[in-house]
């Protein structure tokens, strides 16, 4: 009777097991679920932008000379041809003036010759380089006029300043920028769209766009230029967009820019956490079961589901790592 002991315990605790298993699996299982629901479902492109005119010109100065005067501030309207920043010009009015030195001798030395040929005391071949030494001389002064002129920056188009990065006694060159023209009243954004998206948007597209400084507001606008080619660096193409009103939007202020390259206005939605690997589950006479799908427009919130279920069917939003086909579950919204 001793030696049957252990036994009788172990078989209890088998039985125990096996009820409490039992009781387990047949205990339904409570997940949350959510309905296929009919409604508007939109494929976006995510970029980032920044609003500048649609005509930005940079001025930069055609010689090299230190920068004497600067005439505009940031913010400043300027017309065209308006002077912008004045170079130092000591030098180069020694040249003009030595040029116009030049040109009165030549010019001297021309009329003398031709007077002289016209009374048979030179050749032809003395009048004919006399007048070419006066031509070239007229030519010196007028290429020295034109380099002074350079001296004066000037505007080359109707706008405003929108930046200026040079001050007086600073060295202008014709690589540097020394300030930035526009018109804020004609701005576009220019967003960076990544070439793995960039297939995918083109001319006229609606685009809706956000910016920190006005939270909750949305931007709206239209895709207008797509760069035909790409930066490999950033292995990115640059989409510039119209917005359909200018007001308060300042150049530089940046922009997160969402593209809507599809739309479905009656669309089979469920929430993208019920979605995974092509499959979703469902409850049918209380049980789960597991379904094959066809998605359409996938978002970060919902998926569009062209087959496989139906309005009303209720999925199973979060799924339970011991969900298996058939299993008893009670359905939490």
């Amino acid at each position: 009777m001793k030696r049957r002991w252990p036994w009788l315990v172990l078989a209890v605790i088998v039985i125990a097991a096996l009820l409490a298993a039992w009781f387990f699996r047949a205990r339904p299982l409570e997940v949350a679920t959510a309905r296929a629901r009919i409604g508007p479902a939109a494929e976006l492109v995510y970029a980032t932008g920044y609003v500048e005119p649609q005509q930005p010109v940079s001025v930069q100065s055609r010689i090299t000379a230190p920068v004497e005067k600067v005439l505009v501030n940031e913010g400043d309207r300027v017309t065209r041809g308006q002077p912008l920043f004045l170079l130092t010009d000591d030098e180069q009015r020694a040249l003009v003036d030595q040029a116009a030195a030049q040109r009165r001798a030549a010019e001297q030395t021309e009329y003398r010759t031709v007077t002289l040929y016209m009374q048979g005391w030179v050749t032809k071949a003395a009048r004919d380089q006399a007048v070419a030494n006066a031509d070239a001389a007229r030519a010196a002064v007028a290429t020295a006029g034109a380099r002074q002129d350079q001296l004066v920056v000037r505007a080359e188009i109707d706008g405003v300043v929108t930046r200026r990065d040079i001050e007086p006694g600073e060295l202008a060159s014709p690589t540097r920028v020394l300030a930035q023209l526009g018109d804020p009243a004609r701005i576009r954004i220019t967003a960076t769209v990544d070439e793995r998206d960039i297939a995918r948007v083109h001319l006229g597209q609606v685009a809706l766009m956000s910016s920190d400084a006005w939270p909750g507001r949305t931007i709206r606008a239209a895709v207008a230029e797509v760069t035909p080619s790409g930066d490999p660096t950033q292995r990115a193409f640059r989409v510039r967009l119209h917005p359909a009103s200018a007001d308060n939007l300042p150049l530089g202020l940046t922009l997160e820019v969402n593209i809507v390259t599809r739309r479905t206005e009656r669309a089979l939605l469920i929430p993208a956490s019920a979605y995974a690997d092509g499959q979703v589950w469902t409850i049918r006479a209380g049980k789960a079961e597991r379904r094959a799908v066809k998605t359409g427009i996938t978002g970060s919130d919902n998926v569009e589901i062209l087959s496989g279920l139906a309005a009303g069917d209720t999925v199973i939003v979060y799924t339970p790592s011991d969900l298996a086909p058939g299993r008893r579950v009670k359905a939490r919204p």
